[in-house]
Formats: structure tokens, C-alpha cells, sequence
């Protein structure tokens, strides 16, 4: 295969994850959560597996006339932003005026995060919060704490799109790159496996996912805390 086409292909790859958005949109809307938390899995390794090929293919060189990274930028809004907002309403994670107030203030915030040409730190980590909310429903259909805390976790991390936090990109941070990774692997199994489950209670499951949740949002900021030249 030519170059041309290797690059190509990335980019048809890339796009796969508008159709996984819109598989999983239909399910949200069939308030089927675990077969919705399935493809946005799967658009979640995705995301994980095609920046590294358009990288290794060169495609802005190879293939420049479609621009991958606004694409990406397209689809994470669906699956990372719209989808999980709207799940965080009608799942009944969030009742009532929070589950409103949520699904309005979610997709207002991250268009403006997602627009800021500041988001990306100079070791390809995350400046503030990246509006990984997709990653944040899932962890919450599992753990399934109570409305308030659900509440204030999603404010928190909305003012955290717009502070000064480091959070890692498991793939392309390189400092902890095999841990985080690793990690982020597990959350992942963890996470389909619960949907596969349909959310079926599973105290080592849920423990698991609360686990690593916790190592992908800190990881960043412990790095902050110990600079890499301590270590």
C-alpha cells in the first residue's frame, strides 16, 4: 500500500468513530446504557489506536487535504461531550434540576474547552480537565454513588477544564507512559465488562474502575506536584 493510501485509510479509521457516536446515541435514546456504554467503549480505543497511526503514516503529509485532527476534534465532541451529557440526564445518575442543569452546562463549557488552542501542555499531557466525559459516565454507571456527589463531581471537573491541572494522555504523555497506559487498558476491560454485564453489581468490578478513574484524573497533577526532576 502507498503511502497515500496508508494515510487514507488512518483517516476512513478516524471517521469510524462518528458511526460508533451515532450507535451509541441511538441506544442512549433507548436508555439501553450498557449497550450505549459498549460503543462508546469501542469509540474510546478508537480514538486510543488512530492517533498513533496518523502519526506513524504522516498523514498530514501524505493525505493533507482532510484534516484528521478536526475530525477527531469532531467526534470527540459527540462521544467524549453530547452523548455522555445527555446520559448523565436520562439515566438517572442526575434527577431533576441537576440532571437540567448538567446536560446545559457540560456541552457549554467543553465547546469552549475544545476551541482553546491552549489545551495541550508542551509533554502532550492535557491543560485542565480534557472533557473526557464519556469516561466520567461510564465510571459513574458503574460506581453509581449518590445524586450529590455525581453533582459536585461534575462541577469540579467543569472549573477544572480551566485551571492550571495537568492531566495525562496515556498514550502520548511520556512520563508514566507504561503505567498509565496499563491503566487505562484496565479501565477500559473494566468498563465493557460491566456493560456486558448490563451494570450488574460487582463490588471488585466497581472497585477496580473507582481504582483507576482515580490514577487517570491525578496522575496529571501528581507529575505537577513532583516535577520530573526530583525523580
Amino acid at each position: 500500500m502507498t503511502p497515500r493510501l496508508s494515510a487514507l485509510a488512518v483517516h476512513l479509521f478516524t471517521a469510524i468513530g462518528a458511526s460508533l457516536a451515532m450507535l451509541a446515541l441511538h441506544e442512549a435514546f433507548q436508555q439501553d446504557w450498557a449497550t450505549m456504554a459498549l460503543w462508546l467503549a469501542l469509540a474510546f480505543v478508537v480514538d486510543g489506536i488512530d492517533g498513533p497511526l496518523a502519526r506513524h503514516y504522516d498523514v498530514k503529509k501524505n493525505a493533507p487535504e482532510i484534516d484528521g485532527v478536526l475530525m477527531d476534534l469532531i467526534i470527540d465532541f459527540l462521544t467524549y461531550v453530547v452523548i455522555p451529557a445527555y446520559a448523565l440526564y436520562a439515566s438517572g445518575l442526575l434527577p431533576g434540576w441537576s440532571g437540567w442543569l448538567v446536560v446545559l452546562l457540560v456541552p457549554f463549557a467543553s465547546a469552549i474547552y475544545f476551541a482553546d488552542t491552549r489545551m495541550k501542555t508542551a509533554d502532550n499531557s492535557f491543560s485542565g480537565f480534557p472533557g473526557c466525559w464519556n469516561m466520567v459516565v461510564l465510571a459513574l454507571l458503574v460506581i453509581e454513588p449518590p445524586w450529590w456527589v455525581t453533582l459536585a463531581l461534575v462541577i469540579v471537573l467543569t472549573a477544572a477544564m480551566f485551571l492550571s491541572l495537568k492531566f495525562v494522555h496515556p498514550v502520548r504523555t511520556e512520563r508514566w507512559r507504561a503505567l498509565s497506559l496499563s491503566v487505562a487498558v484496565l479501565w477500559t476491560a473494566g468498563i465493557a465488562f460491566a456493560a456486558w454485564t448490563d451494570f450488574a453489581s460487582n463490588p471488585v468490578l466497581t472497585a477496580l474502575v473507582a481504582a483507576t478513574s482515580v490514577y487517570l484524573l491525578v496522575a496529571g497533577v501528581a507529575q505537577q506536584l513532583w516535577p520530573k526532576h526530583n525523580e
